[in-house]
């Protein structure tokens, strides 16, 4: 059966991913934890291409919760930090890195605090160098939980009313929205999430009101083109009625 083309106007923009299943694909094949986040690495470069092709122009990453942060192996965090290093100097020191030639703006959000200093110093320049780009957004939640994110909105909030800032009868959904740390990139049009888990576990809750949802029981470094493509394929298809 010949299958319609997409419309552009079909396409999602921007596309959040929840890439869970690292460290059961590294156990399945009799692998240390931190090999199968090495995988997951590579995953994202792949889904990067992938996603270009189809003209999404903005991927936000469920990269560290804040609850795995305070549970996970401390040696295993220690390895997932000097892995965010090592990617990070090579974008900081190549200029033939994917992110420069696609011309990628990055970002990195959530309690940033929680993290290395070092780590934190070099996400930093890492988002001051390519805060010129405009063709493509990568997000990374990082130490980010949904829930603090909207307790911390409505902390800075209050502060505005308290400074007479802010009345109270202005509180709306922008207003909120502007106090969220991914102000700027809207919403996503659709979540993914692999490893076979159906719930957001506290990722984008205030964004994803009205995201289209799409599960697969695929662990994330075992997803393939074909499966990404039949997601998008599928969320063109859809009516997105925004909660109505």
């Amino acid at each position: 059966m010949h299958k319609v083309p997409m419309k552009a106007d079909n396409i999602p923009k921007h596309i959040a991913i929840i890439p869970d299943g690292n460290r059961r694909c590294a156990k399945r094949l009799l692998q240390k934890p931190w090999k199968g986040h090495e995988w997951g690495v590579s995953k994202l470069k792949r889904i990067f291409d992938w996603s270009k092709g189809f003209g999404i122009k903005i991927i936000t990453f469920y990269s560290l919760s804040l609850e795995n942060l305070n549970k996970r192996p401390k040696m295993e965090l220690k390895y997932l930090f000097r892995l965010a290093e090592k990617e990070i100097d090579d974008i900081l020191d190549n200029k033939e890195n994917f992110v420069h030639k696609n011309r990628i703006h990055l970002t990195f959000f959530g309690n940033l605090e929680r993290l290395p200093a070092g780590l934190q110093g070099k996400i930093a320049k890492a988002m001051e160098a390519t805060s010129g780009y405009r063709k493509y957004a990568i997000n990374f939640a990082i130490a980010y939980g949904g829930r603090q994110e909207i307790t911390r909105a409505c902390r800075n909030i209050a502060l505005d009313v308290s400074s007479g800032k802010l009345s109270p009868s202005d509180i709306n959904d922008a207003v909120i929205k502007h106090n969220l740390q991914t102000n700027g990139y809207g919403d996503p049009d659709l979540v993914i999430r692999t490893g076979g888990e159906k719930r957001l576990s506290n990722f984008l809750l205030f964004q994803s009101a009205y995201s289209e949802l799409a599960f697969t029981d695929t662990m994330w470094p075992d997803l393939t083109k074909k499966e990404f493509s039949r997601m998008i394929e599928d969320y063109s298809d859809r009516e997105r009625r925004f909660g109505k």
